[in-house]
């Protein structure tokens, strides 16, 4: 009798999950990364009978990101799952919602503005394993000196940020490398055309960094069309990426788990709605290294 009294109250404390308005709000709709949290979200809210609104900007825009959380928080939001644009930028927004009693978790990358946890890779260290990578990788290629080129989605992005600065820690111990100035592209066609920048104006170049899915993809179509060997590292493992590590125009990518993001994020955030325990306020959902001779 005492364990069915248990979980029966335990039920009854889930229940209703359908009368939460809850909102996830991503940095944009296009890339695979975001479809894949929104998955995990929809798993979890299917498990435990809630449902959520998907919203974001459809091309990366700061000020629409601000717009979409301030409208949802007019709208009578009681949780958003977010992964800020601009740290700084969408803190103001942020902060208004939260004035209404809206409950904030971030996905990948936070804001400023604390929320009440953070489900995100560990950028730094995830930039550390893709500067070995890197050097693993030059000398297979048989590489011993050269200049390598890094692509960033944006100087405002604290967590590509992360990626540079790991990465950039490895390959500083390194001194037959010279790292050039970080170029900076927020769509795959831009990280193209600093790939190709790279490549035609530096014939010592034996390597770039792609900081996340869309400046990977460049990164390896501008590789695809060089005649010269290039190691290509970066993140994500989109089925355009995974292509290109097949194709050897991409030597090692990152692999994020935002899957895991998206679905301990809803359970997160129900446990937060529900005033359950949520834990530590930063969970780390790691990182893994696929190669062409990785599963």
């Amino acid at each position: 009798m005492h364990i069915r009294n248990k979980y029966t109250n335990m039920l009854i404390r889930l229940s209703n999950l359908e009368d939460y308005n809850i909102y996830y709000i991503s940095k944009d709709k296009i890339s695979n990364f975001w479809f894949i949290i929104n998955q995990g979200i929809n798993d979890m809210a299917s498990l435990v009978g809630a449902s959520f609104i998907w919203d974001a900007p459809q091309e990366r825009s700061v000020n629409k990101q601000i717009e979409i959380i301030t409208n949802a928080a007019n709208n009578g939001a009681d949780a958003m799952l977010i992964a800020a644009l601009d740290p700084v930028g969408v803190s103001s927004a942020i902060e208004y919602a939260k004035s209404l009693g809206v409950k904030i978790i971030y996905l990948d990358t936070p804001s400023t503005e604390k929320g009440i946890v953070t489900l995100a890779t560990n950028d730094y260290i995830a930039g550390v394993t893709a500067g070995e990578n890197m050097i693993i990788e030059l000398a297979a290629a048989g590489y011993r000196q050269g200049t390598i080129g890094i692509v960033s989605d944006s100087i405002m992005s604290t967590n590509t940020r992360d990626r540079v600065n790991g990465f950039r820690s490895v390959l500083a111990t390194n001194r037959n490398f010279k790292l050039l100035n970080t170029q900076f592209g927020p769509n795959t066609a831009s990280a193209l055309i600093i790939a190709d920048s790279y490549i035609a104006n530096n014939p010592d170049l034996v390597g770039i960094y792609g900081t996340n899915e869309d400046t990977t993809i460049g990164v390896g179509y501008a590789i695809s069309k060089s005649s010269i060997p290039i190691v290509g590292i970066g993140f994500d493992f989109p089925p355009e990426t995974e292509k290109l590590i097949e194709n050897g125009s991409l030597k090692a990518v990152m692999v994020q788990n935002p899957y895991t993001m998206g679905y301990l994020g809803m359970a997160q955030t129900i446990a937060a709605l529900k005033g359950f325990d949520t834990g530590p306020p930063y969970i780390n959902t790691g990182v893994s290294v696929r190669t062409k001779y990785t599963n």
